[in-house]
């Protein structure tokens, strides 16, 4: 009888995020995407009860947790790895999701105009094989805004651009203009920092580059 090879890795992201789907096209990464099916208030407030305050980079973490093992219990077939990643916006001490609406969205950019925040993006990894070894890490980038002026925020906002992006925001886009400058990792402000996907791949004995075209 022959041995039976194991199957080839193959990545799910957990996520919509069409921002996140750029970053792995870009990197040549081969994935498929199925949407969660998270009550992101409800994780949230358990883990309160459970755990009190949570930091702006533990809700990031916590909530890609919860989307990865939300998809990875799914029944996916075998050789499935599942990635799941939250992002969150810390300002003052304070963590910022999607504004959803113009007004919060115009609130949020009153807030961010000449100030500086950190951008926090967790990532959870799940191999279906063995899912009691999932691993997560977060990826936080400082990000540095100028001033904007009150024209430049209401046509800013009027773009829709920033409503479905937490902290109201997104560096590859029309908030480029924004951004005098970032310290840390550029893709992880847009949501899936790829360094740390092929740290969190190589602990689970993957090798990214066997997950390229």
């Amino acid at each position: 009888m022959s041995e039976q090879l194991n199957p080839e890795p193959r990545l799910l992201l957990a996520s919509a995020s069409w921002g996140r789907k750029k970053v792995l096209s870009d990197a040549g990464i081969m994935f498929t995407t199925q949407v969660s099916e998270v009550d992101e208030d409800a994780v949230l407030a358990a883990a309160v009860d459970r755990d009190g305050d949570q930091s702006p980079a533990q809700t990031a973490l916590l909530l890609a947790r919860a989307k990865a093992e939300n998809v990875a219990q799914a029944g996916q077939p075998d050789g499935t790895v599942v990635l799941g990643c939250d992002s969150v916006f810390e300002l003052d001490g304070t963590a910022y999701g999607k504004p959803h609406t113009a007004q919060v969205a115009r609130e949020r950019w009153q807030q961010l105009s000449g100030a500086t925040g950190i951008l926090h993006s967790g990532h959870w990894l799940i191999d279906t094989a063995d899912p009691a070894q999932a691993r997560g890490q977060v990826s936080s980038t400082v990000v540095h805004f100028s001033t904007v002026s009150d024209a430049e925020i209401e046509a800013y906002v009027a773009s829709g651009e920033p409503l479905p992006c937490a902290g109201a925001f997104t560096i590859d886009g029309l908030a480029a203009a924004f951004i005098e400058s970032i310290e840390g990792n550029f893709q992880n402000v847009v949501g899936l920092d790829v360094f740390v996907l092929r740290g969190l791949l190589a602990q689970a004995g993957i090798s990214l580059v066997d997950l390229w075209k």
